[in-house]
């Protein structure tokens, strides 16, 4: 079997009944369940979920996305092994932590394989929660152009590239297109200020304007519980977006949860401590990737001006990237799982079989 055979890149096809079209993302695609298969499923398993909640399938796929575009490699890889199985594993184990730490529940209800969640719907927060405890990326970049603002808040001057910031800054953008918030431009992915969500919160989809110091509340929360954790294997939490909702309990209760995926090579930054310490940064998430695209194409201006976004698109598609440029991913997610998780990742040596046959034989959700 090649290593193409491995990667999970098309994960939209899988016979799972559905009446609904299937959703695709990046990376994951979900496949919402049928009311009756839904109401079975919340019987059969014991869900602490209101009887009449929609569920999905969540199915991650090894799709690797970088600058907005979907990478792929030579001899028809179109995906990294071992990617959608690491990314889940160390999910999961976070929001494991949290529910121990008395944090806040998450989307996920079941894990019926290494790459498919079972989840509840949830009413999303039209916010990312993002928080950064270094200046380095695109903060830095702005920075360095001379700007001292970011979402309301004021830096100080005299930092440097990578430098710890003095205090956890929590930088929120807008989850998909917000019209007609004042300040709020309408585009993906804008920064926000604290204020522009207190002053919008239902627009935000925040249910009451409390929330919003709860949502900050989870985020600082959840950044320690894996700051802590990662420190004990002398590896550094920099920066991570978080995503929240709102679902319903058995007992018709609203609380807000975790949802997506938390803590993740693809989420966040990750540091190596040892090297940190020695004054070198070695990347254990996605941002290796993404400066292996920047240093790999001649004109990176391309990949950073969103205004040549249609030249970034032709570029990933007609651009097959070097097998060892994936493999190198590859080690990254399969060693920090496994560092964070304690255990072996076990890959498929065939997702796609496995998957329809548990969906089948576990779950009757496949005809």
């Amino acid at each position: 079997m090649s290593l193409a055979d491995k990667v999970l890149a098309v994960n939209n096809d899988l016979p799972i009944r559905t009446d609904a079209p299937v959703h695709s993302g990046k990376v994951r695609s979900v496949y919402w369940l049928t009311p009756a298969d839904s109401q079975r499923l919340i019987q059969e398993k014991g869900y602490d979920v209101a009887s009449d909640a929609p569920l999905a399938i969540m199915v991650i796929s090894d799709r690797i996305s970088a600058f907005d575009c979907i990478w792929h490699g030579e001899g028809g890889m179109n995906g990294v092994p071992g990617k959608g199985a690491a990314l889940n594993a160390i999910s999961n184990h976070w929001f494991k932590l949290f529910r121990e730490n008395g944090l806040a529940d998450s989307h996920i209800l079941d894990i019926p394989h290494p790459f498919v969640w079972i989840v509840q719907k949830a009413k999303p927060l039209m916010i990312e929660a993002i928080a950064r405890q270094y200046i380095t990326g695109s903060m830095w970049r702005s920075y360095a152009k001379g700007e001292r603002e970011f979402c309301g808040i004021e830096i100080p001057d005299n930092l440097e590239k990578d430098q710890k910031l003095p205090k956890l800054l929590i930088t929120p953008s807008t989850k998909g297109i917000l019209e007609n918030i004042p300040g709020v431009p309408a585009q993906d992915d804008v920064n926000i200020t604290r204020k522009n969500i207190e002053d919008n919160y239902a627009a935000f989809n925040f249910s009451k304007p409390e929330d919003i110091d709860l949502y900050e509340k989870l985020l600082k929360q959840g950044f320690d519980v894996i700051s802590d954790e990662l420190a004990k294997i002398d590896q550094i939490f920099v920066d991570t977006k978080f995503e929240f909702g709102y679902v319903t309990d058995k007992s018709g209760t609203e609380k807000l949860i975790y949802m997506d995926e938390v803590g993740t090579p693809d989420s966040s930054r990750i540091w190596d401590g040892p090297s940190q310490r020695e004054g070198k940064i070695v990347e254990k998430s996605k941002e290796s990737f993404r400066q292996f695209l920047l240093n790999h194409f001649p004109e990176p201006d391309i990949l950073l001006n969103k205004d040549r976004m249609p030249e970034r698109a032709a570029l990933a598609k007609d651009n097959a990237l070097p097998e060892s440029a994936l493999m190198d991913v590859s080690q990254t997610y399969i060693n920090i799982a496994e560092k964070i998780t304690g255990q072996k990742l076990i890959l498929s040596e065939n997702p796609r079989a496995e998957i329809i046959q548990i969906l089948r034989e576990q779950y009757g959700l496949i005809d």
